[in-house]
């Protein structure tokens, strides 16, 4: 039996089409084998204690509440390596670098965490140190790289 060859004529604009469909696929397909997997999350690395101005914070003791300040990994270069020292209460206690946190051991009541950069003016959050809450403050960079500090849930 003889092959037969069909000719079609397609328009501009169904050719077009019909190309970028096929790019697409081709393109689904070739990145759909390399899909790249989250890396999985790294644990927080504690201040080191030569970094700690005022020690007493960081020291637990009976009646006090366990309050956890973390500083989010960035991968932005302009902000990962200026460090951002801590307030409590006006007083500076240490400082944070990319991917580091500190636990404070509070008394119960409406504290002020503070936190800078050279660049920024201090940020202060009234913070409500209660057993009852989780107690933990996260330290960012907004998308204008100013320091940012808020409460979250854990």
């Amino acid at each position: 039996m003889p092959s037969r060859v069909f000719k079609v004529r397609l328009g501009s604009a169904a050719l077009t089409a019909a190309l970028v469909a096929a790019a697409a696929l081709a393109l689904t397909l070739a990145l759909g084998g390399c899909a790249e997997e989250r890396a999985p999350p790294v644990p927080f690395k504690p201040v080191p204690a030569e970094r700690i101005v005022k020690p007493g914070y960081t020291q637990a003791g009976e009646g006090l509440v366990a309050v956890d300040v973390r500083r989010e990994r960035t991968s932005n270069v302009i902000v990962k390596f200026r460090d951002a020292p801590v307030y409590i209460d006006g007083e500076q206690v240490t400082d944070l670098m990319n991917g580091e946190h500190v636990t404070f051991y509070l008394s119960p009541g409406v504290h002020r965490i503070g936190v800078t950069t050279q660049f920024d003016p201090v940020v202060e959050l009234r913070f409500l140190v209660d057993p009852r809450y989780t107690n933990r403050a996260s330290v960012t960079f907004d998308k204008d790289h100013r320091i940012t500090l808020r409460r979250v849930a854990q």
